[in-house]
């Protein structure tokens, strides 16, 4: 579990690239390069208030694998206030 103060996604990431998706700690924040159709995904669950799962890693990388999980939640007191 990684906190960050900002999280910027990225839809420029190629399918070509050989990954699913990247994600890299930047400063006291998260990049998620991502394709662009998991932006338009995201954009669409995130209109939708959907709770949203990337997968990161190359594609064959077999089990080794990292997440990146947007969740939306009822009680914000639960969250970080910073």
């Amino acid at each position: 579990v990684t906190g960050a103060s900002f999280v910027v996604f990225n839809g420029a990431l190629k399918t070509s690239s050989g990954f699913l998706a990247k994600s890299s700690i930047v400063e006291d924040g998260l990049m998620v390069q991502i394709t662009q159709e998991t932006m338009e995904s995201l954009r669409q669950a995130l209109r939708d208030k959907k709770d949203f799962k990337i997968t990161c890693g190359k594609m064959d990388a077999g089990d080794v694998k990292e997440y990146v999980d947007i969740c939306w939640v009822e009680n914000e007191e639960k969250t970080n206030k910073g």
